[in-house]
Parts: C-alpha cells; sequence; structure tokens
C-alpha cells in the first residue's frame, strides 16, 4: 500500500482526473453553461436543473450519488475529439469494451465505441442523451449505442452516475449511467479543426467541426457537424510478431499453424508441410516445424484500424405561449470502417493419394491451408445511424414542470469481408470426378503457389450482410413539490413510459448455410417490448439544526412490464446528510433488473478463431499434478505444444438465457474546506454490486483454465469443448452466454479537486483513482469461484486493483497548458503460471500534453502530444492481439497532434 500511495503522491503534479461532481466550482461552472441558470450557493426553485441520477429538477446537485462530470473545457484542455476517449480514460472503466480503432472487436461492432463501467460489461452501463435512450450501434443486432455518433462539440459536459439507476432509468442501469447533456445556450458559428499523426507517420488522424447556433428570445436551434478519418496503423510495425515462453525464461515468436503450403497428416500420424516458397518445387515436403512453418499474422493485421465517419445534429426549441415549449432533437451518423484480416483458412481436406497433385503416394489430411496466394481478407462495414425525438414541456400554474417526448432511433449497415472460400466449390475443386469439367477447374493446395487464378475466382467470393436496430421509446413525466415542511419542500417525479427495442441481422446466404469458409451463423431477429411507471421523492429531514445543516431521503420506486418476461419492480433508497458547510455524508441502496438483449436472446450460433491458451501446452513439464492428469485423461499427448494461438469457438445467443438482478449500495462523504484551504474538494464513495443470475460469456481460455484446475475434470466447464484424437489439439469450444451463479464486486471511488490562483496564473488539479476490491464470478451453483479483480487478458479485458486519470492545467491570460495522464495498475494473467514471462504487468502511466495559445476571444490554437513518452503495451501472456490486451493499453505509441477553433 506505502508504495503505490508513493506512485500517487509523485504523479500528482502530473496526474489529474475528471471533476467529481462534489466538486462544487466545477460541476456548478458545467451545470450552469448547459442550463443557463445562475446556480447559486442556496438552493431554490429557480434555478433547479436535472442532474443524472433523479428525475428531480434540484439545484443541490452534489447529494445524489457518486458522479463524475466533464465539462467542455476540460475535454478542449485535453485534446478530446470524440467521447469514446472521454470515457474510456475514466478509472471507472474497465474489462472488455470496443473501440473504434481496435483491432479485435466482435460481436458485429467493429468500428464502434462503447463504455464498460466498472468492467461489467457494456450492456450494464446505460447511455442516454439529455436524459433519453439512444438506438443501439454496429452492424445489426447490437446491445449498446455507438459512443462516437454524438458530435462531441455540441456536448455541454459529459455526467457518469457510477451507481446503479434501474429505478430511476429502468432495464440495463445496472453498473451505472453516462448521460451526454447538449448545449443549449450558443449563439454564433464555430469551426474548428484537427490533425495528429504518430511518431513513427503512420495512424494519421484529421478532424473537422463546425458549431452554429442563432437564439431569440422565444426560439433557438443549434446545428453540429462532424467529420472525421482515420488511417491504419499495421500490427507488424508495432508487435512484429505473437510472442510465447517455448524456452524457459525467453520470449521467442509463435505464429500460427495454419501453414501457406498446407499442414497435413499422414496415416501414421506423422504431420507434414508442403511447400512455402512461391515458384518453388511444387511437389516438396518435409516434416512439419512449427519454427520454420509457422505462418506471421501480424503481417497482415492492423494495430488500428481506419475509419471515416460524419455527424451532424440539430437541436431547437420554440415557445408555445407563456407556460409550454416544443423542442425537437435530430442525429445523423454515417460511418466507413474496414480491417484486415490474414488470408483464409481452408481445414481437413482430404486428399485421396490418387490425386495429381498429391506427391506422397498416401491419403493424407490437410489439417490446415492458408490462402496465402488470395492475399488478406478485407472486412468493411458501411453504417448509417439516425436519432430523432420531438416534443413539448412547460410549466403548471403549481410551478409543477411536465415534459412528453418520442423518440425513434434507427441503426442499418451493410458489413462483409472479401476472399471469402465457398466450401463446397473447394470441395468440387479436389474430387477427381467433378474437376476438370464443367467449369470446375482442378485446385492443387499442396503447395504455396500452386493455386491459379483459375482455381481463385472459382472459390472465393465477397459476403455480404445486412442488419440494423431500431429504437422507439415515449415517456411522460411530471415533477415538482408537493408541500412543505419545516426543513423545506417535499419534491417529486413521476412518470410512464413505453420503450420497444429491436435487432436483425441477416448474413450472406452461403455464411448461414455453412457453406462460407468464415464464421457460420445464423439469422438474426428479436424484439422486445417494455411499459413502465415510476415515482421518485425527495423529504427533506433537519434543515439548520446542529449537526445536520440538511438532512435529505430520497427514494424511488419503478414498475417495468417486458412482453418477454413479465413483470419486475426495483427501488433505490437514499440518503444526504451535510453535517455542516463543508462535510457532507451520501448513502445509496437499490435493486436493478436487466433482461437479455436482442443478441444474448435471439442470436442464433456462430463460429470464429478467437485467440485463446490451451492450459495443456507443455504440460508435462508444468510440475502440476492436476493439469498433468486431467490433460492426460482427456487424450492429449506427452510433449503436447498448442498450435498456434486460436481455437475454433462458437458464440452467438442463448434462448434458454433469463432476466438478471441486482442490489448496489454505495456510501460516501464529500469535504470542501472552503475556509481552511479555499478551492478543494474531495470525495470517497464505497461500492458494493451484486449480480444474481448473471448474463455472462466466459472467455475460451478462462473455460479452459477453470476446466483443467479442477480435481478429476469436475467443473461444468469441461463439457464445454472437444479435442482431435489424432493431434491432442481443441477443435471445438463454446462461449455462448449463460445464466451464471452470481457476480460480486466492490471498491472504492477517490476524487480531488483543486482550483487556486497562484500571482498571475490560475491553476486546477483534478484527480481520481478507483480501487478494485472485489470482482468475483461464481460461473454456476456449488462451482469454484472465479476471480476477476486484479488479473488481466484471457479475452476478459483488464481488472487491474488500481485505475487513475486526471488533469492539471495551468493558465496565464492567453495562454495554457494541460498535462494529463492515466493510470492503470499492475495485473496478473489470467492464465499463465508464476514465473511465467508475461504472469504479470507493471504499473502503467500513459502522460499527455497539450499546449494553447487564444489569439483572440474567437481563434485559438493548440499543439499537443499523447503517450509523450513513448510507454509500449506491457506483454500479457494470454493477449488478445499484439501481445498484449488491446481493450486496455496504447498500441500507437507517441503521437502530436495540432489543432484550431475559431468562431464568426
Amino acid at each position: 500500500m506505502r508504495c503505490k500511495s508513493i506512485l500517487i503522491g509523485t504523479s500528482v503534479l502530473a496526474v489529474a482526473i475528471s471533476s467529481p461532481v462534489a466538486a462544487q466550482d466545477a460541476a456548478d461552472e458545467a451545470a450552469t453553461e448547459a442550463s443557463g441558470a445562475d446556480i447559486s450557493a442556496e438552493p431554490d426553485a429557480s434555478n433547479a436543473i436535472l442532474v443524472t441520477g433523479s428525475r428531480i429538477r434540484r439545484a443541490d446537485i452534489e447529494g445524489v450519488g457518486p458522479t463524475t462530470v466533464v465539462g467542455v473545457e476540460e475535454m478542449e484542455n485535453t485534446g478530446i475529439v470524440n467521447v469514446e476517449t472521454l470515457l474510456q480514460r475514466l478509472p471507472a472503466n474497465a474489462g472488455f469494451a470496443g473501440n473504434q480503432t481496435s483491432a479485435y472487436w466482435t460481436g458485429n461492432g467493429y468500428g464502434t465505441a462503447q463504455v464498460n463501467l466498472r468492467g461489467l460489461g457494456i450492456k450494464r452501463t446505460l447511455v442516454l442523451l439529455n436524459g433519453r435512450r439512444l438506438v443501439a450501434g454496429g452492424t445489426g443486432a447490437n446491445s449498446s449505442p455507438d459512443l462516437n455518433m454524438i458530435p462531441v462539440n455540441m456536448l455541454a459536459r459529459t455526467e457518469v452516475l457510477k451507481d446503479g439507476a434501474s429505478a430511476v432509468y429502468g432495464a440495463d442501469a445496472m453498473a451505472g449511467v453516462v448521460n451526454m447533456i447538449t448545449r443549449t445556450d450558443f449563439e454564433g458559428i464555430r469551426v474548428g479543426g484537427r490533425y495528429g499523426i504518430t511518431e513513427q507517420g503512420d495512424g494519421a488522424d484529421a478532424s473537422i467541426d463546425l458549431l452554429a447556433g442563432w437564439r431569440s428570445d422565444s426560439a433557438g436551434i443549434m446545428v453540429a457537424a462532424n467529420y472525421q478519418n482515420t488511417d491504419p496503423v499495421s500490427m507488424f510495425s508495432r508487435a512484429p510478431c505473437s510472442l510465447a515462453e517455448t524456452t524457459p525464461g525467453s520470449l521467442s515468436c509463435v505464429n500460427s499453424s495454419s501453414t501457406i503450403g498446407g499442414r497435413a497428416v499422414l496415416p501414421n500420424g506423422q504431420q507434414i508441410n508442403f511447400n512455402q516458397v512461391l515458384g518453388g518445387d511444387g511437389d516438396f515436403y518435409e516434416p512439419y516445424d512449427p519454427a520454420k512453418h509457422n505462418y506471421n499474422s501480424a503481417l497482415t493485421l492492423n494495430a488500428v484500424s481506419p475509419i471515416e465517419r460524419w455527424s451532424i445534429g440539430v437541436f431547437g426549441d420554440v415557445e408555445l405561449g407563456d407556460a409550454a415549449e416544443a423542442f425537437g432533437e435530430f442525429l445523423y451518423t454515417k460511418r466507413k470502417s474496414n480491417q484486415i484480416a490474414t488470408p483464409g483458412t481452408l481445414r481437413n481436406l482430404a486428399i485421396p493419394a490418387s490425386f495429381p497433385s498429391n506427391p506422397t503416394g498416401e491419403d493424407l489430411v490437410v489439417i490446415r491451408r492458408r490462402l496465402a496466394e488470395a492475399g488478406p481478407r478485407q472486412f468493411f462495414q458501411d453504417s448509417e445511424t439516425w436519432q430523432a425525438t420531438g416534443g413539448l414541456r412547460g410549466d403548471l400554474a403549481n410551478a409543477w414542470h411536465w415534459e412528453a417526448a418520442v423518440s425513434w432511433g434507427k441503426n442499418t449497415a451493410i458489413d462483409g469481408s472479401t476472399n471469402v472460400a465457398n466450401l463446397e466449390r473447394v470441395g468440387n475443386a479436389i474430387d477427381p470426378a467433378t474437376c476438370g469439367s464443367n467449369g470446375i477447374p482442378c485446385a492443387d493446395f499442396l503447395g504455396f503457389g500452386d493455386l491459379t487464378p483459375e482455381v481463385l475466382d472459382y472459390i472465393l467470393f465477397t459476403s455480404r450482410d445486412r442488419g440494423g436496430n431500431e429504437l422507439v421509446s415515449a415517456t411522460l413525466d411530471l415533477t415538482g413539490d408537493l408541500f412543505t415542511l419545516p426543513a423545506g419542500a417535499v419534491s417529486f417525479a413521476t412518470g410512464i413510459a413505453y420503450r420497444e427495442e429491436k435487432g436483425w441481422r441477416d448474413p450472406d446466404p452461403l455464411t448461414v448455410a455453412g457453406i462460407a469458409n468464415t464464421n457460420q451463423q445464423d439469422p438474426i431477429s428479436g424484439k422486445s417490448k417494455a411499459k413502465e411507471a415510476y415515482l421518485e421523492l425527495s423529504v427533506p429531514v433537519f434543515s439548520g439544526a446542529a449537526f445536520a445543516e440538511a438532512l435529505t431521503v430520497n427514494g424511488a420506486l419503478r414498475v417495468s412490464d417486458y412482453d418477454l418476461f413479465g413483470t419486475d419492480w426495483n427501488y433505490k433508497l437514499g440518503a444526504d446528510w451535510e453535517v455542516f458547510d463543508g462535510l457532507r455524508f451520501r448513502t445509496t441502496y437499490g435493486t436493478g433488473f436487466r433482461i437479455p438483449n436482442v443478441p444474448e436472446l435471439f442470436g442464433g450460433v456462430s463460429e470464429g478463431n478467437l485467440t485463446t491458451t490451451d492450459p495443456c501446452s507443455n504440460y508435462s513439464t508444468s510440475g502440476n499434478a492436476t493439469l498433468i492428469a486431467n490433460c492426460q485423461a482427456t487424450g492429449v499427448p506427452a510433449g503436447y505444444v498448442q498450435l498456434g494461438n486460436t481455437i475454433l469457438t462458437t458464440v452467438g445467443g442463448n434462448p434458454d438465457l433469463q432476466p438478471e438482478s441486482s442490489t448496489t449500495w454505495t456510501i460516501g462523504a464529500v469535504v470542501q474546506p472552503r475556509n481552511q484551504i479555499p478551492g478543494l474538494s474531495l470525495t470517497v464513495d464505497w461500492f458494493e454490486i451484486d449480480i444474481e443470475d448473471a448474463i455472462r460469456a466466459i472467455p475460451g481460455s478462462t473455460k479452459l483454465a477453470v476446466c483443467y484446475a479442477s480435481p478429476n475434470l469436475s467443473s461444468e466447464f469441461c463439457d464445454d469443448f472437444k479435442r482431435s484424437t489424432l493431434t491432442g489439439e481443441v477443435t471445438e469450444l463454446s462461449a455462448q452466454p449463460i445464466n451464471t451463479g452470481l457476480e460480486k464486486m466492490s471498491g472504492l471511488d477517490v476524487g480531488m479537486l483543486y482550483n487556486r490562483s497562484i500571482g498571475s496564473f490560475d491553476v486546477s488539479l483534478n484527480l481520481n483513482v478507483t480501487w478494485l476490491n472485489e470482482y468475483t464470478v461464481y460461473p454456476f451453483e456449488g462451482g469454484a469461484p472465479i476471480q476477476f479483480d486484479g488479473f488481466i487478458g484471457g479475452g476478459n479485458g483488464g481488472y487491474p486493483e488500481w485505475r487513475g486519470y486526471g488533469t492539471l492545467t495551468i493558465e496565464n491570460g492567453p495562454i495554457g497548458a494541460t498535462w494529463s495522464t492515466q493510470w492503470i495498475g499492475s495485473a496478473t494473467d489470467f492464465n499463465a503460471s508464476p514465473g511465467d514471462i508475461g504472469y504479470s504487468t507493471p504499473d502503467v502511466f500513459y502522460h499527455n500534453l497539450q499546449v494553447r495559445f487564444d489569439v483572440n476571444d474567437r481563434t485559438s490554437f493548440r499543439l499537443g502530444v499523447d503517450n509523450l513518452f513513448d510507454r509500449d503495451a506491457p506483454y500479457i501472456q494470454s493477449f488478445t492481439d499484439a501481445n498484449t490486451d488491446t481493450m486496455t493499453y496504447d498500441l500507437m505509441g507517441r503521437r502530436f497532434y495540432v489543432g484550431f477553433q475559431t468562431g464568426f
């Protein structure tokens, strides 16, 4: 503990974090900018606003719950150009979450970006825009909105509630809520641009944005537009090959056992490999040697994938008399993205001894043959997303505020891949009875370069899939004061809501039929409907009393009726105790509920080769008696070494899933010693989250590790895979979602904000740190627990015990500088053994610097460096890609950017 405290202390001048909502100055400033209100120290009805975590309009925003607020100024000072970067730097974000540039992102979400609060899963984080839900984004039947559909220049602030809120917002808000609040008071025209590039001259990123607003006494409109184009970064330039500890104490390249010449097995079990030299002897073959013959996938993968995106948002309102107004919101995003992948692999091709191109004179089976003659595959996505909201709002004669709104959102996409083999045609091309006639060429898969253009044209095609998501919702809300007690007014909020969500995905017909040599997929189509009603109360108990400057009790109750799963009730209780000016305690306790979403429930089944660690690799020398006995019992031969680093894995939906439920408890304190240390705010919040019947897809690496660690293969996970009787390698592995027994999480959030002037300099220091005390998954009743806290890799993402992020900003007149640092604590590989290279990772700090110069009140320039010290991603044994955890660490290295902003 002392070591980590020293690390924090020595990093304070370089570290800063998104300011906690408890920091009154920063939060009030952000709220004022968004609402146009003048928030004073004394709350009253005239300056009340909605704060994430409550439907009751209030001026005192500190006591609602543990919340982080990031204002527009902080976003600009750190060079952030998309919501993805803003949220994924926060220490409350953990685990497995997609990002727009990741080379490793599945689930039909290529090119999208999500946030994973607490690491509990993107589906358990509710994402809102101005308090309303957004349509899911991706290429069909997705579970979460694409964060980057929001032009960041239109945001006034982003509020992150790190507390369960199902009683307030309904399903999905188990881990927390991200609420993006748009500007309402911008007038004029502002344009800006930014260009960045890595130190190695790749990964160029360019963006242009426009913000225009007009407002009169009775109406207003705002238009925000953004264009972004990101160039790729080659995987080979960052991680030249996949590494593994093949000999104790040293790492060596361990590449894919899918070879370009073709790896085959003879009737006696011997493995051979055919010619791998272009233009070489087509009849040459030799004993298979992994070090000599395996394929380096890094040559045909990207560490960062290209993306091009156009976004526009239009927001308007107009008064309808003195007590009502109409409002409207519209968003549109078009995205084009693509990723390169290794050339496709054919498996288990039976070649008889009599086939003309078989030089062995024996029947053989080609276990794996990579189609390198065709070059890499190109995955592509073309997606469009619309979101529209319209409504009326106003005030009744008794000052109660009402709002009625209808929202509609739709996402559609076309995606696919080039150079996909038609397995039916592959079979025809190696069948002596069919090839050589009727336009069917005979294919020679025994040796690199032996596949002619005629054969490639015959067996390869471009797949095209179509899919989408749709959201329809209607809400009616009412809030105000019921009556007044001696301590203040009793406030309420109530309302009803209707929501319908659809998701669909229609894969290429050859993919559905299993003829395409790609991840087999079934069509997905499903929808769910929910009708809800809620009531929320805020009751002041004491005011102005000794040791109770203010004590307020809050409660919320929500009933939800789902067409697929019936009725569910959720509640939330809270208390906010201001002991005296500068000291406050707060606590919440609530329940949550989440039904399986469309891809989880209706997702069908698909297959893919996912990076997976086989615990039986080199098991003979492990010294682990349980592991040795279990590997032998499943037929793994002595001396077995995993061939490559991927395993064919079944993923998709599970129609037998049931809803999951949760309880969340938080308790915290806010300290603001205004007289002793003006400008200082400190927050500390403890959280505990329990999820029952948790819906979770356990990664294949984790299932294998748990199975082989169980006595006599007693784990239920031992039923989820099969091994080859010829080679001992895993040939089938299931990672479909299931209702696990229980998930338990607890931890501590600490925040600090300090603002002051030192001479002519204005200084702002923000720091947030999260300590993960426990995250344990009980996979089934009576099953051994799986510990996640302090671990990383294996397809799970990262769960280090410590995370932090923050900013230090110093301004002097027209010049300002911001230093930000992200801290990712040390962690242990999920599947490595003590003493292995990559068993644990060190503390990693990413430092960023930006300097700003204001030419005048309207024009400014910015120059910045991200990953200033060029910190490499640490090696992880059970990596996802690039020898590390791509969902946790930076692959791009040091990069520079320049930006400008001007207004009219």
